[in-house]
C-alpha cells in the first residue's frame, strides 16, 4: 500500500512539474513558443493532466485557465498523499519509510 502511495504521490510530482515548466517556458519563449521543441516536449507530457481537468470542470471555465485549474488540484491532491505517506509511515514505523 506504500508503494501504491509513493507512486502517486510522484505521479503527481511530475505532472505539476510539468505544468510549472510549461508555464516558464511560455513566459521566456513568448509567441514563438509553438515552434520551441521543449514546449511541445512540456506540452506532450503535461496533456494528460491537462486533459482530465477539461473533462470534469464545467464548460463555464476557459480553456486557459485549465492549466490553472489542473495545478490546483493536483496540488491538493500532493498534499494529501504527503499526509497519507507520513500517516503510514508513523503506523509502519519511520524505518520502514527509509
Amino acid at each position: 500500500m506504500l508503494l501504491t502511495v509513493v507512486i502517486a504521490k510522484s505521479l503527481v510530482e511530475l505532472s505539476l512539474m510539468f505544468i510549472i515548466g510549461r508555464f516558464v517556458l511560455g513566459l521566456l519563449a513568448g509567441p514563438k513558443r509553438d515552434h520551441n521543441v521543449f514546449w511541445q516536449l512540456l506540452d506532450v507530457a503535461s496533456k494528460p493532466a491537462l486533459w482530465l481537468t477539461r473533462k470534469v470542470s464545467p464548460r463555464l471555465i476557459l480553456d486557459q485557465h485549465i492549466p490553472l485549474a489542473a495545478s490546483s488540484w493536483l496540488l491538493i491532491a500532493w498534499v494529501a498523499l504527503v499526509q497519507l505517506k507520513v500517516d503510514m509511515c508513523l503506523q509502519m514505523g519511520a524505518n520502514v519509510c527509509q
